[in-house]
């Protein structure tokens, strides 16, 4: 059997050649010493297989159309045979590449693995991680719920924003000039055909780059890059000390990639994908579109700044972050490479992650949103002896106070928290500030009648710390 199956090989591998053609590229030399630092890129590579092949199976019963998607994907996530692990895959799938493709960054940009001759490399790779993003924002609206719909109307509403172009790039986001069944077939076809085909032919390119000028050594202080001899001394350096990739170097990309298909399984099938929202509904304003992690913090970036500065920054920002990236393979494309000697680019990565994690955070609580999900407050929170009391904690809720503020741990935290007014207002000062509204509150005294009014008063008063207590 073992002789038959060997005949087969031979006779296939004299037809096409694979053994010339891969044997060479497997067998390429690499540095010596390169460690697990360089394996975030093929476990990117592996993620976004898994993202080919997971897509192509959801697409075989998703249904792109506006009456069918969500239905479709409801029987996907609940009905169809491991329909949810495979949604759970693919979502974080999407998510693993993302992370993964930016420590891929930080990576070559703390090594200084931009630097010549591998300037292509670098401005492939960014245009790798744009691809990425954007397929990971596209997807979010093929699941036509509430929270797609709406966070692609926010999209376009902020590509708007720019001049001279603003218009048309909303127009093409949208497929027209509102959001409908022509905005899901242009995501769909966006997210489906033109990114995963630009990525492989980018990804093809990034690949050649690899070959053609090798991977960075790992950097040395002292030892900086001279244009003028570098590409002599490193190929000396391979032939003096390099090791075949395969399988010297290329056990740990092997390893690294299985670890990390390995925990995207485990997490879909322990968590499975996210919950679809509510379907879209023009009509429905109590909604709160919010992205996913990888863009929460552009989120609370663009709610925390200043409205009159935010159209500025959304034109200038990324253009004057586009126009930075590019250049600094040209500007610093020569010199030490050891972090030792650029402490600045181990500072400024550590700035980075920390902002980004913080806005991350404060976009996690999304503090400024009203929390239309919240639920009636408890009984035992309320408090049952007094009927006034009874019906003014249910309008609180039922008026939408509760959206917005907090009592007890239960409701929004755009407000104060009201967990002890009654300690400080007295019943005055609660009538005129719920009568007339105040900043950023509605004035709900032509929404109430006076017993409503008087109801949601005597409920405020009761909020006292030695209720709570008892």
């Amino acid at each position: 059997m073992k002789q038959k199956l060997r005949e087969i090989w031979h006779w296939i591998d004299d037809r096409t050649g694979i053994t010339e053609i891969a044997g060479p590229l497997l067998k390429h030399l690499v540095p010596p010493d390169s460690g697990w630092m360089y394996v975030f890129g093929s476990a990117t590579l592996a993620c976004f297989i898994l993202q080919v092949i997971t897509g192509v199976a959801l697409a075989l019963i998703y249904q792109p159309t506006s009456d069918n998607a969500y239905a479709s994907l409801q029987y996907i996530s609940h009905e169809a045979f491991l329909g949810g692990l495979l949604r759970g895959i693919h979502y974080f799938g999407a998510s693993a590449m993302i992370l993964l493709i930016g420590l891929h960054m930080i990576r070559v940009f703390v090594l200084a693995a931009y630097k010549y001759p591998r300037e292509m490399s670098w401005l492939s790779g960014i245009v790798l991680l744009g691809l990425t993003i954007v397929m990971g924002f596209t997807g979010q609206l093929l699941r036509w719920d509430n929270n797609g719909v709406w966070s692609a109307v926010v999209a376009a509403e902020q590509m708007g924003r720019f001049p001279v172009i603003g218009k048309s790039l909303a127009h093409f986001i949208l497929g027209g000039d509102t959001i409908g069944g022509a905005t899901l077939s242009r995501f769909f076809a966006i997210h489906v055909f033109l990114i995963p085909a630009l990525i492989f032919g980018m990804l093809g390119f990034h690949i050649f780059l690899v070959f053609r000028n090798g991977i960075s050594e790992p950097p040395k202080s002292g030892r900086p890059v001279v244009k003028s001899r570098y590409r002599e001394w490193y190929n000396g350096m391979l032939k003096e000390k390099g090791i075949p990739f395969w399988p010297d170097a290329a056990w740990r990309d092997l390893i690294f990639g299985i670890l990390v298909v390995f925990a995207i399984l485990a997490l879909a099938a322990i968590f499975g994908a996210p919950e679809l929202g509510a379907p879209p509904s023009p009509a429905d304003i109590n909604t709160n579109p919010r992205p996913d992690w990888y863009l929460l913090w552009v989120f609370a970036l663009f709610a925390l700044m200043p409205r009159a500065i935010e159209s500025y920054f959304i034109v200038f920002a990324p253009l004057a972050a586009g126009i930075i990236l590019i250049l600094l393979p040209f500007v610093f494309g020569s010199g030490e490479r050891s972090p030792s000697r650029r402490p600045w680019s181990v500072a400024l990565v550590l700035m980075i992650v920390m902002v980004v994690g913080i806005l991350w955070g404060e976009g996690k609580k999304a503090s400024w949103s009203p929390r239309f999900d919240t639920k009636l407050l408890p009984a035992e929170v309320i408090g049952a002896e007094d009927s006034s009391v009874v019906a003014g904690g249910m309008l609180f809720y039922k008026k939408g106070c509760q959206y917005c503020h907090s009592i007890s741990g239960h409701g929004g935290i755009r407000g104060p928290d009201l967990t002890f007014i009654g300690d400080e207002l007295d019943e005055e000062t609660l009538t005129i500030r719920v009568v007339n509204g105040a900043e950023n509150m509605p004035a709900f005294g032509g929404i109430l009648s006076k017993k409503e009014l008087s109801d949601l008063i005597a409920f405020l008063k009761s909020r006292k710390e030695k209720t709570e207590e008892q």
